[in-house]
């Protein structure tokens, strides 16, 4: 069973920004090699603190047979961290889906590629039963450490109950959660039940909700537990939304931890706006009004637009920008200059043709 090193803990602790890669394609929805390691280099130039690798941004669809991709870039991200040779911790996050049999070999391909940890999907599983998903988790658990995964059902996922949160946060092995509910409620759940977990100061809680990202790392969630006030925070993000503008992104969590650190009501109140802009370019970006349906073109868009994909293209030729959607990131590109990195952006293709 691997297990993550004390250093990749504390750095998961300590808080980051982990982007969720996309695929980046050619015209004839073959894969484009050399945008899709720049990518991963992009990533790492942003300051981003570890990528994830093979999840829905990079689009499921990877693992077809006809497209059977999966491993490919798993491993030329991996490569190009290797290259990198980077002076700081960056951790490496391999997606991981499918049932028992089929998460466990990805786990066991991901552990091949050198990947550190495995952000486990729930998606697909519905007519499982909560013990079963749960003993999908330990046996995951029990070939590398898990990053749990609450995804929305709009998406594919499924609301679970407080008590399925409290038993996942008691496994081992399991670093850290992703809450990527879109929902108030269920996002309380998951903080609650890690909160009153054993484990509750050995899970590293990130954000995954794309819609309240600044509100998310703001929010100390307290309770009283066994007697003492125990407060839990969000202190990261995984998120498909900062696979763009990933700069910005950056320099908000700095931001944000700042505040943290020397908190004031004037901080307080110029992050919570900037967090409604953040949210507003996300609408834009993630479809909302259409189900999310153009949320993977809608990323692609951005960084098409900025020169870091060749395209919108994804795999599934179904998949598009909805109705209105390039209307409206027009409108978020024009009210938000301050939130993309495109000027970063510009400077980094310059140096890497």
């Amino acid at each position: 069973m691997k297990v993550l090193s004390e250093e990749l803990k504390r750095h998961l602790h300590f808080g980051t920004v982990i982007p969720a890669h996309p695929l980046s394609l050619n015209a004839d929805r073959t894969i484009n090699e050399d945008k899709q390691r720049q990518l991963s280099r992009y990533y790492m130039a942003s300051g981003a603190g570890g990528i994830a690798v093979g999840v829905h941004s990079t689009q499921f669809e990877i693992r077809d047979p006809e497209v059977n991709l999966f491993e490919t870039v798993l491993r030329w991200a991996s490569e190009e961290v290797a290259k990198a040779n980077l002076d700081r911790p960056f951790i490496k996050v391999a997606g991981i889906c499918g049932p028992t049999a089929q998460a466990v070999k990805e786990a066991e391909i991901a552990l091949k590629y050198g990947y550190d940890i495995g952000l486990l999907s729930m998606g697909g599983l519905q007519t499982w039963s909560e013990e079963q998903i749960l003993d999908r988790v330990r046996a995951v658990a029990a070939v590398m450490p898990v990053f749990g995964f609450y995804l929305q059902p709009s998406v594919g996922g499924r609301i679970f109950s407080y008590d399925f949160w409290l038993q996942f946060a008691e496994i081992e092995n399991v670093e850290a959660i992703k809450c990527a509910s879109f929902n108030r409620y269920q996002t309380l759940d998951v903080m609650r039940a890690v909160s009153y977990s054993s484990r509750r100061d050995k899970i590293a809680m990130y954000t995954g909700n794309d819609d309240n990202i600044v509100a998310d790392l703001l929010t100390s969630y307290r309770f009283e537990v066994e007697g003492k006030i125990f407060e839990k925070q969000f202190i990261g993000g995984l998120l498909g939304h900062w696979a763009v503008w990933t700069k910005k992104a950056v320099d908000l969590l700095e931001e944000i931890k700042e505040h943290r650190a020397n908190p004031t009501a004037q901080k307080a109140h110029e992050l919570l706006i900037k967090g409604i802009e953040v949210t507003d370019v996300n609408a834009a970006l993630f479809d909302p009004s259409h189900a999310f349906h153009g949320c993977i073109p809608g990323i692609h868009e951005v960084l098409r637009r900025q020169g870091l994909l060749e395209g919108r293209w994804c795999l599934n030729p179904k998949e598009e920008l909805s109705e209105g959607q390039m209307e409206e990131i027009d409108r978020v590109y024009k009210a938000y200059p301050h939130l993309n990195d495109d000027a970063f952006v510009s400077e980094f293709l310059k140096n890497n043709q």
